[in-house]
This record gives C-alpha cells, sequence and structure tokens, in this order.
C-alpha cells in the first residue's frame, strides 16, 4: 500500500510542474497591480502578472556577471519601436541591431541613489542568446516574445528583478 501511496504522488513533483507554479505565485503586495513583471535571475525567466493572475512567462538573457543586472523594484519608463542602437550606432528596425524591434526602457534606481535609463527589456538579433547569462545589463527576450510583452504593458508598469 505504501508503494501505491508513493507512486500516486510521484506525478506531482516529476515534472516540477507544481513546484515551479508554486514558485511563481505572486506576492500580495504587488497582486494589486493592472500589470505587473518579475524577472528571476537565478532561472532567466520573466512573468508576466495581470491583476496577480500569471498570464505568460519566458525565457530571458541576463547579465554576463550577477551585478550587470540589477536587483530591485523599478518601473517601464518608455516603450519605443525600432529603437537606435546608440553605441555601436546602428539604426533602429536594422537586422544588425543588437536591440531588436522593441524596447521597454526601465528607470532604474542604483545602489548609490543614482537614476539610470541604460537599462531595458528589449529584442535580441542573437536569438541563441536567450537563457544564458550574456547581456551587460539588460534583459534580453526572443522578438516575437517581447512583441507580445510590449502590446500588453503600459509606462509606468513596476518591473521587479532578483535572483
Amino acid at each position: 500500500m505504501a508503494a501505491l501511496v508513493l507512486l500516486l504522488a510521484l506525478p506531482a513533483y516529476a515534472d516540477g510542474a507544481a513546484a515551479a507554479e508554486q514558485s511563481t505565485a505572486l506576492s500580495e503586495k504587488y497582486a494589486g497591480y493592472s500589470h505587473f513583471i518579475v524577472i528571476d535571475k537565478s532561472r532567466n525567466r520573466l512573468f508576466y502578472y495581470q491583476k496577480g493572475e500569471l498570464v505568460k512567462s519566458f525565457a530571458v538573457a541576463t547579465g554576463k556577471k550577477p551585478s550587470y543586472t540589477p536587483e530591485g523594484l523599478f518601473v517601464i519608463r518608455e516603450k519605443i519601436k525600432n529603437r537606435p542602437y546608440y553605441k555601436g550606432k546602428i539604426k533602429g528596425g536594422d537586422p544588425k541591431n543588437p536591440l531588436g524591434d522593441r524596447w521597454l526602457g526601465l528607470k532604474v534606481t542604483l545602489k548609490d541613489g543614482t537614476t539610470s535609463y541604460a537599462y531595458g527589456i528589449h529584442g535580441t538579433n542573437n536569438e541563441k542568446s536567450i537563457g544564458k547569462y550574456v547581456s551587460e545589463g539588460c534583459i534580453r527576450m526572443h522578438n516575437k516574445s517581447v512583441r507580445w510583452l510590449f502590446d500588453q504593458v503600459e509606462v509606468d508598469t513596476p518591473v521587479l528583478i532578483r535572483k
């Protein structure tokens, strides 16, 4: 009988779905927001919530070093289609643009109290980088995924980045 009970309990944990769902539950203090994003750097996943309910999650790429992608509660400051890549002087819409064709710019308060607008959630011209620790600090997404997210969120949407 004990073996039977063990076998019945096993499927709930075999694929990790139950554990994964519990770990994606949004804290009650954030559940009141109409839109909310959580970026989990330890799993390189972005979770998108509406009114406290998980709508979708996506694989992302984050910083080469843990310190590159800042942690904390930030907001989406701007939404830009075909943002130029200023560092490399590449026009928006160019297939060589490492930012893809959607940019969700973040307002980030750094540990020293200064504000930075250099970080964003964006597409990429290197889809194979998704799921890895490769960026200079931004959050990269598959282009199809960031287009979907771009259409859902509004300026001032909170973004929680954590380990």
